[in-house]
């Protein structure tokens, strides 16, 4: 089974909204991950929106999640879904991850969004609670998806261990660069998606158009992936 998966930090919808929700639509994706969502007033209507513009639904996340959402069309199956809050250091933001179950054409595999730490210590520390929220939540043989704004490089330390665990995307498949932020200029590569448990990735692409560059601060990560 292909699955097409876009990973999005949207900025807490602080820049073009209407570019924005073109953008998503205009990718296909069968699921969204998205960070920097609505985490304060009316969180859950103000997600809700952002599936509704986008012309998909709500599958999990949210303030509950540390403000990681997560879409998918009507084509996907909910199995279930968990929203995680990730160990929280004096004077920094929650930090969280949305896990769910899905399927689609009868394959199922596990999805989670995160948005990691800009402070080296917490955000290494918070890749090992991702390893045992995966492992605590999902049955071992489950292929699994961790797709997100990683606010680090490659080479780094949270970086290494995140290839540890799975297989970097854009570094299998990916052609170029692959800088998502800034998305006026970019300059660095800090949104991945990293796989495990029978995934093939098939192709990733950083989507550019005359929309992504006043739509939010990063560029979106489309990747394709084969899912036995």
């Amino acid at each position: 089974m292909k699955l097409r998966l876009l990973s999005y930090n949207i900025r807490a919808l602080r820049d073009d909204n209407a570019a924005l929700f073109r953008v998503i639509r205009a990718v296909g994706a069968d699921v969204v991950c998205v960070q920097e969502a609505p985490r304060l007033l009316r969180w859950r209507s103000r997600s809700a929106e952002i599936a509704r513009r986008s012309g998909m639904v709500v599958v999990s996340g949210g303030r509950t999640a540390g403000a990681n959402l997560i879409m998918s069309t009507l084509g996907v199956t909910v199995h279930s879904a968990h929203d995680v809050t990730l160990s929280r250091d004096r004077g920094q933001y929650l930090r969280g991850t949305s896990v769910a179950v899905l399927s689609r054409g009868g394959t199922r595999f596990a999805v989670a969004g995160t948005h990691l730490d800009l402070v080296d210590e917490p955000r290494l520390r918070h890749v090992g609670e991702l390893a045992e929220t995966f492992d605590r939540l999902l049955p071992a043989d489950l292929p699994r998806i961790l797709a997100g704004d990683m606010n680090c490089r490659p080479g780094e330390p949270a970086w290494q261990a995140l290839t540890a665990w799975g297989t970097d995307v854009w570094a299998a498949v990916g052609a170029g660069d692959g800088f998502t932020f800034r998305a006026s200029n970019p300059f660095e590569r800090i949104d991945a998606v990293f796989v495990a448990g029978g995934i093939r990735p098939v192709s990733a692409e950083v989507v550019t158009s005359a929309d992504t560059g006043i739509a939010t601060d990063h560029l979106p990560l489309l990747v394709e992936l084969e899912i036995d």
